[in-house]
């Protein structure tokens, strides 16, 4: 069985549902609110371990319930976390607002994330050397993200940057990404392109290539999925689902193409990080809504038209 390292963040979503999320200087009321294991990193070496993949969560918390719980989380879900240390700063926090609609607004604080450095990875890169696929994102500090890529990369890791919440890249980071799984938004923030058009995406897309990156997947949310190479430029479509929560449908569409990746099977692993995510949005919160590998060898949805 391959292995698989997710290096990022573990964070507690603290979340509230409203019909919609207030203006400026608005007070409205909320109808629920929970929390909710999270984190980009978390959620993505949950959606890997659901599904059934070995994975080792290299991450920080903090010394406080929150991380307790996110402990328990990832772990009772299969994910390895062994390698995970205690920081000085409080377990990382996201508050996020889910409209009826199903869109969702997130304010991050990285707390005891921000504390995961270079030497945190020196620490723990034995379980890099061990691994077959490298995960990262961008809500731990960018310059460890760009040394976790560079090690990998020098182990003959495969590596995946999920490059949220956006920022700019450096051209180290680039180049030692195989794969780049932006959305939309944050490829244009990448590119400097204002990517509105499906032109535009492809032009945006192209730039990243010409810099170094081997595949690109642009995540479009209810439209699909782009898959950008030297060879091709292939849509995918999405599913037909009723969105109640998008939370971490980019998290579970990230943990189902790692599931699947064996190769050149991309178009394969995107189908199968598809299926995923369509049913991880038609449930409430991050990890909760995750499905197993058994959920997704049941789903029989209907795709939209492209």
């Amino acid at each position: 069985m391959k292995k698989v390292v997710v290096v990022g963040s573990i964070n507690m979503d603290l979340v509230t549902r409203c019909k919609r999320a207030p203006k400026g200087g608005e007070t409205l009321f909320g109808e629920e609110f929970s929390q909710v294991p999270g984190g980009k990193g978390a959620n993505q070496a949950v959606a890997i371990g659901k599904l059934g993949t070995n994975v080792i969560m290299l991450g920080k918390i903090g010394k406080d319930s929150f991380g307790k719980d996110m402990l328990v989380s990832m772990e009772k879900n299969g994910v390895n976390i062994q390698h995970i240390e205690e920081g000085e700063k409080a377990t990382g926090i996201a508050k996020i607002i889910v409209e009826e609609s199903g869109q969702n607004r997130i304010l991050v604080v990285a707390g005891a994330n921000s504390e995961v450095d270079k030497e945190y990875i020196d620490r723990h890169l034995a379980a890099i050397k061990e691994s077959d696929i490298v995960v990262t994102q961008l809500e731990i500090p960018i310059e460890t993200v760009e040394y976790t890529l560079k090690k990998a990369k020098e182990f003959g890791k495969i590596t995946i940057l999920n490059p949220a919440p956006a920022r700019e890249l450096s051209d180290e980071i680039i180049k030692n990404s195989d794969f780049i799984i932006p959305n939309e938004s944050e490829l244009a923030l990448i590119t400097g392109m204002a990517v509105e058009t499906e032109e535009v995406i492809k032009k945006a897309g192209k730039k990243l290539l010409d810099m170094g990156v081997k595949n690109l997947i642009i995540t479009l949310g209810s439209k699909g999925s782009l898959h950008l190479n030297r060879d091709k430029c292939e849509f995918h479509s999405a599913y037909k689902v009723k969105a109640i929560d998008t939370t971490a449908a980019g998290d579970s569409f990230i943990g189902g193409v790692v599931r699947e990746l064996n190769g050149d099977n991309i178009s394969e692993a995107i189908e199968f990080g598809t299926k995923v995510s369509a049913i991880a949005v038609t449930k409430k919160g991050a990890q909760t809504s995750i499905p197993t590998i058994e959920e997704v060898k049941n789903f029989r949805g209907e795709k939209s038209k492209s």
